[in-house]
This record gives structure tokens, C-alpha cells and sequence, in this order.
């Protein structure tokens, strides 16, 4: 007789859609069962790539987001001063004209006085076109707040990067390493991967100061000192070097280790790549004892000596200039093992382990693969070392080349997309820089000649005047950040306050917590945004914000336009933007309305939710940026005839073509048969909704691997309109494009800096990965804040916007200041004891706990818990506010001894987990310290929260 199956997904109301999940950044497939017009339940989706059906508990608890008291119902007018949230409801066609007027009145006079900058939305696609089409340089998303570093230097080195860009290879890897790895990005396939990976036996190493989540079930732990993790991976290869544990044929393969450098101290080429006269770089044919082409096939190539070009200049392998400077004793496991606070015992062991891993025991599939160069390959051989590393290494400001010695120490151990090490995730990888730099000129039209962000190939493609002054508002791609490819977000209401380097008129924001959590400084912040002139009149002008919440920021803007619901949108998860690709298929995916937003009822007051008593007035922001561009004139959101080109947000996404044949969405083009490349399909959205809300194209099974030189799999990304051409990307060891800036900066080449930058400049962009101490912590005297402040992300919430959820709240509603016992002790503290925390900035005043799961000299606390009272609808009384507490106060936006930013040098990345602190018993309080004045009105009563009574069946 046959077991009955138990059936793990019967619908549990009337109907069941499939849309995307915006909890976090993740982007898990869901099903969300409704009755009667009202969520029922949302559980994972079982046929999506991402999650495979698993959902975590900030999944679930989108019911509770989506009717959450804090949504925002009506446009807003600000009627009382800024910051005290005293607005009136206006309607919609009032709303988008006195947005439009401001606009177009900016547009007229200069588009870069609008500041345009989004949070932690996931259309970047859309808003960065959007700006280019305005004519304003400055535009950002949230990108340099939170992990430009890693993005960047994966890019300039791999021509992709971690999360989002790539992944470990969870099915053969028999060695992984998490650095700087917390709960909150990409967290259900991680948790897949790390069960899967610790039932095969394979060993997981988490490097973290914290042990948190993943760290938590890893199989070792190092408690590393914050912004030692370059140094720590230097010393890795010190010692790899030193035992010849390295796959010099990888390395010479795929990588330009063996091309030659120019050695002519003083000169405008030293340092550069030697060339031919096509432009090919050289290296030394130890075969022919000849000079030829790096790139050439039946070498065998020279990595080190020193040789003679044509012309009598001097040159040396990559691989010997890597190798003279990390054999340096400096780097050696005793030498660095106080700064990063790991047992040099402990640094070498990992180092044998890691070689034991890639050469002991490779792993070899019978898969056969061609090369670029036409070479067959009958298997697919591996080097089964996987790293993956996040924001715990990125926001520092020595983050840059944290990321480059990383990768450099994956590619010695020739373990970059092989069977068992880090993998790309189509569309990567991708030139090394890729293509498309920053737009910079005006055309006739008004627009800018490319979007606002891009990537610097050279001193020329800064965004600077004729005395090398920045022209951008952040700063962004100036003498001071030159590669700061994603902006830099944490800089703009500073500057836009100070009128650096012009004034503002119009400062527009997305989904971005400025006056709270998403900023250093909170306090100036607040004052900033609130400061006016001698005449009364704000220094910021006009302030248009865009949320779906009454967070912090909505009390400092003069207009609020309200946002949807994650699950009453359109939203493309596109290949252009943040797919969800993994390692062996292209993925995109879309959201679509699952509910109306006019049916599911006002948001004030507390007690039962989910009814549908009055109507919210909201809309998509994407469909309002899109009529705010046709309605002020923008020339390619208007036909000929003048009326709009698109009509909302999912047209947009159906017809708009970002070259000819490529669109926001990859699947079911044309007639529904082409994908990736094809025309618009006006029934597209259908045909993801009909499939599950995804679209999924599996990478050919020969070009699974080797991605960067495998001809395959070039030839079917050029095909799916992911690359222009199918050409090989060498992996960058050593990178020119820095030492051009170093060589600016000596003085050569027709675009240089300004003398002020000559030598941080010369510094800092060096060819290849170097270890300083963070800003902060060298600028200050260690003895006045001995100690390292960071904050982690829960894996039950994210951001501010998950932390003011009735479920997740009840997780947790309040954070601590967390210390190591052995910290404690030497202050006198216990746990719950109150404690003042004082940075070079200011104080905050909290409670402590001691834990063991801290490096000694690191305190940490969970980030975004706290709340200012009176936001997001919490009760005037909420734990938020009262006991909850944020870094972000203690944090200052520029340096303590000059008024550069608080940032990475190369890509402007905010550096808050530079912070260093000191501790000091306090007196018992009531209510942490620093608080503000409350904005908004908070809730109308202080009912418990309720959903899903009126569900229940009525008992008999």
C-alpha cells in the first residue's frame, strides 16, 4: 500500500500568486495565498532558483509589512518646519505639478542642481537612466555606503565579484571561507549552500570579529580585528609563497602574471604594461629567449628575471613583482599576528590547509570545454578553495585592496571559476574595467552622453573641472575617490549643505533613510537638513522624498510622494541591474501586484489590521518617475507627437529597449520565443507570471566553468547580449589602471592632480594590494579609544524597514552593547549595567551585555533597531526608541584630523566599521542617550497589533 503524500502546499485561501519577495536583498520566490482580498499566508516558492522554496522569518512577516501602521496613505506637503512632521494630504495631480515645477525650473537653470539619490531600492537601472536623461551628474544609489569595495575590487580585478556577482561552487568546494560574511544578503541560498557543503564534510572558516549566523555553525571561527583582514590575507600568502604552493599554470593561463612591467623609475611609463606596436602587451618566451605576444598560445612564458625590451628599457614579470613584495618579512605570520589578533600558529596552519585543499585533492569533472584560443580540454579540472566575503571587509577605508588581496589570494591558488572555488554568476564576468565609463557631457538635447555611473579607465574619465576640483555633488569620480563607482551616498547632504562644490536646488530622494540610519552623522545631519540662511530660506532648498514608510527622513522633506507595498508593484529584477543569477543560469524575475493598493484600506491607528475601511492613495515610485520625466519634458520619455512614451512603470519595462534587442527583462522576447536578445513583447509580463514570476536560461554544460577564457560560454553571453564580444578576460594581478593615476600623480600625462592630492593619490593606487591602518584608527591615539565599535545585521531583519515589523519585533525590539567578558571585567561592567560610548564625534549612553562571540578588543551591537520616536508609527512608549540605540551617532562623515570624507581613498566607500570608541560606566538611566524630539504623531492608540483572527474557522 503507498505511503499518502503529504501535499506541503495546499492553498489556504481562495488564491495563490507568485510574485518576488523584497524583505531583503535577496529576491526569494514566493507564493502569497490570499482570502478575500487579504494575505492568508506567503511561503517560498519550491521552483525558484533562488530559495527553492525556503523562506526565512523576515519572508513570512510580509504580511506584517505590507500592512504595516507606518505606511505612508496620501501625498504629503510639509506645513510646519522641517523635522517637526507636521504636513497636510494633498492629491496626486497637485503633488506630481509642484514636483514637476521644481523640476523643470532646476532642469532650466542647471541640471546638476538636482541631487538625485536612492537607498536600498533594487531599480537602479531605471533611475540611473532616468538621471541621464535629466542632464544631472549627480545621481547614486546606495552602492558606496554599503560595499562599493567589494564590488569595485572584484571588477578591476576578476570583472566580477562577490554576492551578487558570483558565488562559492556549493556542490564540489571541500574548503570555503566566509570573510566578513553577516546574515542579511543573499541569506536562504547561503544557508542552502552551507548545509549542503557541511553534509558533504567540506570545512567552512568564518573570519569575522563577530561570530554571528553563518559564524556561528562554521566549523572555526577567527576573531580577527576589524580592518586586519588584508593583512591577515597577505600573510596567507607570504606563506604560500615560501612553501611554492602556488598553480603557476593557472596563473599564467588566465591571469597577466607573466606580462611584462616597465621598469624606468621617473619616467611617464614606469610602471605600465611593456607593449608592441599594436598595442598587445609582451612577455618573455623562455622557449624562444624571445620577446612576444602575453596573450599567445605555445608559450612558455617567463615570471621572472628581468628583461630587455626593443628599445633598451627594462621590464619584469607581474609574478616576480608580487612575489618580492609579499615574500617581505613584514608580512609573516609573526609579524602580523598582534595587528590582526590571530596566532601566527593559527596563520600558518590555515595556509597549509588552504594548499592542502587545492593540491592534495583537486577536483576533476568529465566535462569537456574549448578555450578562447581554440585549445580542447577532455576535463574540467579544479582547485576546490572557495572564498566569499561581504560587508565585514568592504567598509573600511582600506577596504579596496582588502578585496584585491583577497582575490589575489584566490588566484594563487588558481581557484576562480574552477570546479570548487569561487564561481561567476552570468552576466560576469566582464572586462577588466568594464566598458562603460561615466557620462560627462551634455548633449543637445539636455541629456548626459552616458548614465551617471560608470567606470574610470584612466585619470581622463574623472568627473572634475579645469583646476581638478570635483564637479559632482559626493565627490564621486574626483582626485579624492577617483573609482568611486557607485557613488557615494553618505557624502550628499553635507555637501549639498555646504554648497560643495555648487548649490542644490532640489534635493530628491528614494527609499533613503538620510537623516537616520543610512547616515554618519546623524545629528549634523539633522541640522543640516533643517539649517537655513541669513535670509530664513532652507540652505537646502526643496526636499522631494519617496517612501512607502514614515521613516525618520519623511519629517525633513517639503514634499512626500508615497510609495506601494512591495506586493502592490511592479518591480524587474533585471540582468542590466542585481539579477539573481546563479553559477550555472541566467535568472531574472519580476514583481507585479498581487494586491490593490486602493483596496487594502488607510494605515492609521493600531489594533486589527488587514481591513480594508478607507482607500490609500499610493502609487509605484517608478511609474511616478517615469510621469515626473514626461511631464517636465524629458526628451526619450516623450513620442514625437509629445504625449508620454510610457505609460507606467510595467510599460516601461516591456518596451524599453536599453540597446536594440535589450531590455530590462531577458526572457520571452519578440514573439515569445527569444531570450535574452529579441524586441519588445507586449505580453511578456504574462509570460512570467504564467512561469512563476522568473525566467531562468541554463548556461551551456560545457561553459559551467573557466567562464573568464571559455569559449563556450563567451559566445553564448555575447549571444544573450551580456558582453559585445566574446573575448577572453585576463584576470588582473597587477592593475594598470591604477598605476595610471600613480603616474598622474607623479607628475605625467595631460590630465594630473591637483597638488593637494599629488601624494594620497601616489599612495594609495598602487598596482597592486596594499595593507595601511583605517583612517580613523591612525589618526587617533589608541590609548584614548582602544577599542573597535561594528554592528551587525540580523538575519531576522533588515535595515530600518524590517525592524518595524509587528512580527520580527517581537525577535527582538531593543539591542545591547555587546562586549567580551574579558572586557567587561576590565571596565567593571556586568550585564545590563549602563555605559557611556565616546568616539572622537560624540556619545551615545546604553546598556551592555557580555557575550563570547567578539574579538577582546571589539564591541558590537545589531544595526538599525533603533528608532527615533514618533517614526514608523511605533508607539510613543516603543522599545525602539526608548532602549534601542544606533553606531550611526557616534559615527563622524569626514576624518578627525581633515575634511576628507570618512571613506576608502580609491572608491569613496563609507568606512563605518572604522569607528573606535572607548567605554566608560554610567549611571542607571531610563532611556539611551542621545534622544531627539519626536517626529510625526505615532500611532493613535497602543493596541496590540493583530492579523489573521477574522481567518479563523467559527468554533461549533
Amino acid at each position: 500500500m503507498r505511503e499518502p503524500v503529504l501535499n506541503l502546499q495546499k492553498p489556504v485561501g481562495d488564491e495563490v500568486k507568485q510574485t518576488t519577495c523584497y524583505m531583503c536583498a535577496c529576491r526569494c520566490g514566493i507564493n502569497v495565498h490570499l482570502s478575500g482580498g487579504r494575505i492568508r499566508y506567503i511561503e517560498g516558492n519550491p521552483a525558484h532558483p533562488v530559495n527553492r522554496g525556503v523562506l526565512c522569518a523576515k519572508g513570512s512577516a510580509g504580511i506584517m509589512q505590507h500592512y504595516s501602521p507606518a505606511r505612508l496613505d496620501k501625498p504629503l506637503l510639509r506645513v510646519g518646519e522641517r523635522g517637526e512632521g507636521k504636513f497636510r494630504e494633498i492629491e496626486w495631480d497637485q503633488a506630481l505639478a509642484l514636483a514637476a515645477g521644481w523640476l523643470s525650473e532646476t532642469r532650466a537653470r542647471d541640471p546638476d542642481r538636482l541631487a538625485f539619490f536612492t537607498g536600498r531600492d533594487q531599480s537602479q537601472a531605471l533611475t540611473g537612466w532616468w538621471a541621464q536623461q535629466y542632464g544631472t551628474v549627480n545621481y547614486a544609489a546606495h552602492g558606496g555606503f554599503c560595499s562599493v569595495n567589494m564590488a569595485a575590487g572584484g571588477l578591476y580585478t576578476l570583472g566580477g565579484s562577490f554576492w551578487e556577482f558570483g558565488e562559492p561552487d556549493w556542490e564540489h568546494a571541500k574548503y570555503l571561507m566566509l570573510w566578513g560574511v553577516a546574515e542579511d544578503h543573499d541569506s536562504n541560498p547561503i544557508k542552502l549552500g552551507l548545509g549542503h557543503m557541511k553534509g558533504r564534510g567540506a570545512k567552512v572558516v568564518a573570519v569575522n570579529p563577530v561570530r554571528t549566523g553563518y559564524g556561528a555553525i562554521a566549523d572555526e571561527w577567527i576573531g580577527i580585528r576589524p580592518g586586519t583582514d588584508g593583512l591577515f590575507a597577505f600573510a596567507l600568502i607570504h606563506e604560500l609563497l615560501k612553501a611554492d604552493k602556488v598553480d603557476l599554470d593557472y596563473l599564467v593561463r588566465y591571469t597577466n602574471a607573466h606580462w611584462l612591467v616597465v621598469h624606468d623609475p621617473g619616467a611617464a611609463d614606469d610602471g605600465l604594461f611593456a607593449r608592441d606596436a599594436e598595442g598587445r602587451a609582451l612577455c618573455w618566451d623562455r622557449t624562444a629567449q624571445a620577446l612576444a605576444s602575453a596573450e599567445g598560445t605555445d608559450l612558455s612564458p617567463a615570471i621572472v628575471g628581468e628583461h630587455t625590451l626593443a628599445d633598451g628599457r627594462r621590464a619584469v614579470p607581474v609574478f616576480q613583482l608580487m612575489a618580492q613584495r609579499y615574500l617581505d618579512p613584514q608580512y609573516a605570520p609573526d609579524a602580523v599576528a598582534e595587528r590582526c589578533g590571530v596566532p601566527a600558529a593559527t596563520i600558518r596552519r590555515i595556509a597549509g590547509e588552504l594548499a592542502a585543499a587545492a593540491f592534495n585533492a583537486p577536483v576533476e569533472l568529465p566535462i569537456a570545454w574549448t578555450d578562447t584560443h581554440g585549445r580542447e580540454h577532455k576535463t574540467m579540472v579544479g582547485r576546490p578553495v572557495a572564498f566569499h566575503a561581504m560587508r565585514g571587509i568592504s567598509a573600511h577605508s582600506n577596504g579596496f585592496h582588502t578585496c584585491r588581496a583577497l582575490h589575489l589570494l584566490q588566484l594563487l591558488l588558481g581557484a576562480v571559476d574552477t570546479p570548487g572555488s569561487f564561481r561567476y554568476q552570468p552576466p560576469f564576468p566582464r572586462p577588466i574595467p568594464p566598458a562603460n565609463r561615466p557620462g560627462r557631457t551634455r548633449l543637445a538635447n539636455g541629456a548626459l552622453d552616458a548614465p551617471p555611473l560608470g567606470f574610470i579607465h584612466g585619470p581622463e574619465d574623472l568627473l572634475v573641472d579645469a583646476q581638478g576640483q570635483p564637479r559632482r555633488l559626493d565627490h564621486a569620480y574626483s582626485w579624492r575617490y577617483p573609482l568611486a563607482v557607485h557613488g557615494m551616498l553618505h557624502t550628499v547632504i553635507r555637501n549639498a549643505w555646504a554648497g560643495d562644490p555648487q548649490e542644490v536646488d532640489v534635493l530628491f530622494l528614494f527609499m533613503a533613510n538620510m537623516s537616520w540610519n543610512s547616515a554618519m552623522n546623524t545629528g549634523e545631519t539633522m541640522r543640516w537638513l533643517t539649517d537655513k540662511r541669513p535670509d530664513g530660506e532652507y540652505r537646502i532648498p526643496k526636499i522631494i522624498y519617496s517612501d512607502a514608510y514614515s521613516s525618520e527622513m519623511v519629517a525633513y522633506a517639503d514634499l512626500v510622494l508615497p510609495d506601494t507595498t512591495y506586493l502592490e508593484r511592479f518591480d524587474a529584477i533585471s540582468l542590466l541591474d542585481r539579477p539573481i543569477s546563479d553559477a550555472d543560469r541566467a535568472a531574472d524575475a519580476i514583481r507585479h501586484p498581487v494586491l490593490d493598493a486602493a483596496d487594502q484600506g488607510r494605515s492609521h491607528g493600531a489594533g486589527a489590521l488587514g481591513s480594508t475601511g478607507g482607500t490609500r492613495d499610493v502609487r509605484g515610485f517608478q511609474s511616478v518617475l517615469l510621469d515626473l520625466g514626461a511631464r517636465i519634458g524629458l526628451p526619450a520619455l516623450l513620442r514625437d507627437d509629445g504625449t508620454p512614451r510610457y505609460a507606467d512603470y510595467a510599460d516601461y519595462i516591456v518596451n524599453h529597449e536599453r540597446a536594440p534587442g535589450v531590455g530590462l527583462l531577458a526572457g520571452w522576447r519578440g514573439d515569445g520565443s527569444q531570450h535574452g536578445k529579441g524586441p519588445p513583447n507586449p505580453r511578456q509580463l504574462d509570460r512570467y507570471r504564467e512561469h512563476g514570476g522568473f525566467w531562468q536560461a541554463e548556461v551551456p554544460a560545457s561553459g559551467r566553468y573557466f567562464k573568464m577564457a571559455n569559449r563556450d560560454y563567451l559566445q553564448w553571453s555575447q549571444g544573450m547580449g551580456f558582453i559585445a564580444k566574446a573575448e577572453p578576460v585576463v584576470l588582473q594581478l597587477y592593475s594598470e589602471t591604477l598605476q595610471k593615476f600613480r603616474l598622474a600623480a607623479q607628475g605625467h600625462g595631460p590630465v594630473q592632480p591637483p597638488e593637494r592630492e599629488r601624494a594620497r593619490v601616489a599612495q594609495y593606487f598602487d598596482p597592486l594590494p596594499i595593507w595601511y591602518e583605517p583612517f580613523e584608527g591612525a589618526q587617533l591615539e589608541p590609548t584614548r579609544f582602544p577599542l573597535s565599535a561594528v554592528t551587525q545585521r540580523p538575519p531576522f531583519m533588515y535595515h530600518a524597514w524590517g525592524s518595524q515589523n509587528a512580527w520580527l519585533r517581537q525577535i527582538t525590539a531593543r539591542n545591547y552593547l555587546y562586549l567580551h567578558p574579558d572586557t567587561a571585567a576590565r571596565h567593571g561592567l556586568a550585564d545590563d549595567d549602563w555605559v557611556h560610548v565616546d568616539s572622537h564625534h560624540g556619545r551615545i549612553t546604553v546598556q551592555c551585555r557580555a557575550v563570547a562571540n567578539v574579538q577582546p578588543d571589539t564591541v558590537w551591537t545589531w544595526n538599525a533597531i533603533g528608532k527615533r520616536r514618533g517614526a514608523w508609527k511605533l508607539a510613543k512608549d516603543a522599545p525602539e526608541s526608548k532602549k534601542g540605540f544606533l553606531l550611526n551617532h557616534l559615527i563622524s562623515d569626514v576624518l578627525p584630523d581633515s575634511d576628507y570624507a570618512n571613506a576608502d581613498p580609491v572608491t569613496g566607500q563609507a568606512a563605518w566599521f572604522d569607528l573606535r570608541v572607548s567605554l566608560h560606566r554610567a549611571d542607571a538611566g531610563e532611556d539611551t542617550l542621545p534622544q531627539f524630539a519626536p517626529v510625526g504623531d505615532g500611532p493613535e492608540n497602543n493596541a496590540p497589533l493583530r492579523y489573521g483572527a477574522g481567518f479563523r474557522k467559527a468554533r461549533p
